[in-house]
């Protein structure tokens, strides 16, 4: 395995493209690092088309080291499987790789730190689907209401690349919310559709 002194590289890895750049595990590139008990990469298909972003790792996530395994990746995964998208078609990760004490937002100093790795993770997609707030915020600079923007499509620039960006509501804000539900119900049966 070749690595640097940030990075950790897959070369050995198939599933792993050969641009994808990783934190090593021992990463104090901000303060989340205090508290973290795992880094969380990530998961599914990482060569897929299509990339879900969340904001951060909650507490399961932190202590598995994976993404949306929580109760939100867990309704993640029903409205998945009700629309027909299988989750392992799709690669899924945050937009930091450490969780914020309490759950909070990451801060944008935190989303910094990270946003060469995350760069490295979306490079190549032909869609990125940004759940919540604070991917939308990272990825489009985009503070105003969910609401208006939901399901309406916007490109970003990762690296010389541009990329169709499709904003939707993180899970979490389906939990209490059905209007919530059927417009991320939307945005999978789109990616269903049209990507996968």
């Amino acid at each position: 395995m070749k690595q640097s002194r940030l990075f950790n590289y897959r070369e050995d890895d198939d599933s792993v493209p050969p641009e994808m750049v990783r934190p090593r595990d021992d990463c104090k590139l901000c303060g989340l690092c205090a508290g973290r008990t795992n880094l969380v990469l990530p998961s599914g298909d990482l060569r897929s088309r299509v990339a879900f972003v969340g904001e951060a790792p909650g507490e399961t996530e932190d202590n598995l080291g994976r993404p949306f395994v929580g109760k939100s990746g867990k309704l993640l995964d029903r409205l998945m499987k009700d629309e027909g998208l299988d989750r392992s078609k799709v690669m899924i990760t945050n937009t930091v790789k450490c969780r914020p004490p309490n759950n909070r937002a990451p801060t944008e100093e935190e989303m910094a730190a990270c946003r060469q790795f995350l760069e490295s993770e979306l490079y190549g997609k032909d869609v990125i689907v940004g759940l919540g707030k604070s991917s939308c915020r990272d990825l489009l600079g985009y503070e105003g209401k969910m609401g208006d923007i939901v399901n309406k499509d916007r490109s970003i620039v990762v690296r010389d690349r541009e990329i169709l960006f499709i904003p939707t509501y993180h899970p979490a804000a389906c939990i209490y919310n059905r209007g919530s539900t059927d417009a991320l119900r939307a945005t999978i049966r789109r990616i269903r559709d049209e990507f996968v």
